[in-house]
């Protein structure tokens, strides 16, 4: 065993071991299992082979474009929301102007809500989006005289509810990324970009966004698939998955409601890979384009 630690070329395989292990069993082995079920109709532990048929029932199902259509709907907006507000934020708290306490706390508040479960911001957006007249939101509307507005009925005011709930919980999270980002990039490149006479925005156009597209890319990989896989919060802010007309069932819930509430693990496989193949598209397509995969001369 001693032998094997010190062992230049079997050494590096035993550390990697556990990891690859992991990867193998929890994610590699269902994976390939789902691919195997999506040709499946799985009853009662029963499986039997259906070639194409699930796939070919997705795609004249348009619930199914539905619940997709909320999810690239949300993705992309949330991925706009979720990049370039704690982008600002970052730069603004990065900057020399201003208390190094207040700026510390304001980081540090900005902070909690991704330690709030999603379950319990989750209810209590539910309650400040209520059709009541006491709800926050209504009291709001009141205040400038446009009366109590059914949010959670309607398609425009469910998504703005959402993409409210996904900006509380996720932009200090992205604001720290950035913040770290930020303080990599070398003073004196910004000393050198003041000697030669850039501005503020040009600073920031050909310093700063150069300098941190790492952490650009990781934030849009990750909300991509965030964005995607949204769930829980369209579950917990409509209780349950079920809304009006389907507006807030995203990919995930729709998978759920096959899966699991209706047992139909088969023809849920098969949304689930389909989600697979959508998400490693976009991810694949955007770090590409950033050119994350060429080599460093």
């Amino acid at each position: 065993m001693t032998r094997l630690l010190y062992s230049k070329r079997l050494a590096p395989y035993l550390f990697i071991a556990p990891f690859l292990l992991t990867l193998v069993i929890f994610w590699l082995y269902p994976v390939a299992q789902s691919v195997v079920m999506s040709f499946q109709e799985v009853l009662y532990g029963q499986a039997s082979y259906v070639g194409t048929a699930n796939y070919e029932r997705l795609w004249r199902d348009q619930v199914f474009w539905k619940a997709m259509y909320n999810s690239l709907r949300y993705m992309v907006l949330t991925l706009v929301l979720l990049v370039t507000i704690p982008l600002l934020l970052a730069v603004a708290i990065n900057t020399r102007i201003g208390s190094a306490k207040l700026k510390n706390f304001f980081k540090a508040s900005l902070f909690v809500p991704a330690l709030t479960s999603v379950v319990v911001a989750g209810i209590i957006f539910r309650l400040m989006f209520s059709e009541s007249e006491s709800g926050m939101m209504n009291q709001i509307a009141d205040f400038f005289s446009f009366g109590p507005v059914r949010w959670l009925r309607n398609d425009l005011t469910g998504l703005a509810a959402l993409l409210l709930l996904a900006l509380w919980r996720w932009t200090g999270v992205n604001t720290m990324y950035f913040l770290a980002g930020l303080q990599a990039i070398p003073e004196e490149h910004y000393e050198a970009a003041s000697i030669d006479g850039a501005s503020a925005l040009q600073k920031f156009l050909f310093v700063t966004l150069p300098g941190i597209k790492p952490t650009i890319v990781y934030v849009v990989t990750i909300s991509v698939y965030g964005g995607l896989a949204m769930f829980l919060e369209s579950f917990m802010l409509y209780a349950g998955n079920s809304s009006p007309n389907n507006q807030g069932l995203t990919i995930v819930g729709y998978l759920y409601r096959k899966g699991i509430q209706e047992n139909d693990l088969g023809f849920a496989s098969a949304v689930g890979v389909v989600l697979l193949v959508v998400v490693l598209a976009i991810n694949l397509t955007q770090l590409t384009a950033s050119g994350t995969f060429k080599k460093e001369a």
